[in-house]
């Protein structure tokens, strides 16, 4: 019987600030894709074998490479408290590089996300993802209103119910708008309990539960000499490790 409980939403409550989680294969088409102008409704599903396991928090640092031109992104060890030489180069060359050497630092970005198994009620972007299990990935804002909902100032109304997928669950609806140039998310909200359609018997629901993904293997994961590796050829534009002198400006 895989039913979720109460205490599985304890043990979740729990491992939101303190996850250690460690990546395998990449599985980016699974993430759901968001378009701004649309409202997205979704079901947060629960892992309901290691219920502390429900959210992955990750860093990733990204930015176009000087070598290529192409788009480069990976999972920064320091989601898991490791060392990481992506960052210590964008550390280093933001405090004591020359200014050309800053303004090439800068265009690493650092970014903070969450992941999520999601029962997808309504995409209306690609309505074929209606009624499959999806992954959400989503910045602050939405991590605010998910965890305000769970353990902050809304978690009297809502508290369990967001994991809940019988007729006592609360659907998540994602409202994407435009601020400038960016999509926003804080007009997001969760709704009153209601049923999903095709999800009324415990079968059903067990089903959507055992079809989560394990987070950990979303994305890749690679070591710190293969981020140095990365550094190398699309920071630095070099094979080998940059001489390690703040005096010396790496090629462009």
């Amino acid at each position: 019987m895989t039913t979720y409980t109460n205490s599985m939403f304890d043990k979740i409550k729990t491992a939101m600030n303190t996850q250690n989680n460690q990546g395998g294969n990449s599985r980016y088409k699974d993430i759901l894709k968001t378009e701004v102008g649309n409202v997205y409704t979704v079901r947060l599903i629960p892992n309901i074998e290691n219920p502390e396991k429900t959210f992955f928090h990750y860093y990733t640092h990204a930015w176009e490479s000087f070598s290529t031109g192409q788009y480069i992104s990976n999972v920064s060890p320091q989601t898991w408290n490791q060392k990481d030489p992506i960052a210590e180069a964008r550390f280093s060359l933001g405090k004591h590089g020359t200014d050309e050497e800053k303004a090439k630092a800068s265009k690493i970005m650092r970014r903070e996300n969450w992941l999520v198994n999601v029962y997808v009620i309504n995409d209306p972007s690609n309505p074929d993802n209606n009624g499959k299990v999806k992954l959400l990935r989503y910045g602050k804002q939405l991590h605010k209103i998910v965890t305000d909902a769970i353990t902050g100032e809304d978690s009297d109304e809502y508290g369990p119910r967001v994991f809940d997928l019988s007729e006592n669950g609360c659907n998540l609806k994602i409202k994407v708008e435009r601020q400038g140039e960016y999509p926003t998310y804080v007009s997001s909200r969760f709704a009153s309990p209601t049923s999903i359609d095709g999800l009324d018997n415990e079968q059903s629901i067990n089903e959507v539960l055992e079809s989560a993904s394990d987070l950990e293997s979303v994305f890749p994961v690679k070591s710190y000499d293969e981020l140095k590796e990365v550094l190398n050829e699309h920071f630095y534009c070099r094979s080998s490790d940059p001489v390690e002198s703040q005096q010396s400006t790496p090629k462009p």
